[in-house]
């Protein structure tokens, strides 16, 4: 099998999300890969500090989630790239990890935005475990002009 023939692209609508499709797009192009654009509801959000998630609520958020994956596939579109979308609810490293061990990719690209210790550990995010759960590659898109911002160095 060639590298890189399969590729699962993550996708929120954030800058770091558009660049890292942009990344992506770029690779499945040229390397005519198999791609998959992966946008994931984290319900996680919803589920800290409420005793119960109207439904309602949840419902606006994954239609959000929706329109944001359709975005994605169409922004794929133009970049030529022929995508399979697809939605998941939960926590994104789970869901992730999970989406690339059942489409066996080779590779994982993501957008990252760098932040110093205190946002890391207040927002409780893990995301460096998702290297430790998976079994590909992953290409992490990071803007170089915010290390700066991110560190506290002027």
């Amino acid at each position: 099998m060639a590298l890189f023939s399969r590729i699962l692209l993550c996708y929120d609508g954030t800058r770091e999300g558009r660049r890292a499709l942009r990344y992506g797009a770029e690779l499945a192009r040229d390397r005519q890969a198999e791609t998959h654009l992966l946008a994931v509801l984290d319900s996680a959000y919803w589920i800290r500090g409420f005793d119960a998630v109207a439904p309602e609520a949840l419902s606006i958020e994954e239609q959000s989630a929706k329109e944001v994956l359709a975005e994605g596939v169409r922004r794929l579109g133009a970049f030529g790239v022929l995508a399979i979308g697809h939605l998941a609810i939960g926590n994104p490293v789970d869901r992730i990890s999970q989406m690339a061990w059942k489409l066996d990719v080779d590779l994982i690209v993501l957008g990252h935005r760098r932040c110093g210790p205190l946002k890391r550990w207040w927002a409780g995010q893990g995301h460096g475990l998702l290297l430790d759960r998976v079994s590909c590659n992953v290409l992490v898109a990071i803007d170089p002009g915010e290390t700066e911002q991110a560190d506290g160095r002027s």
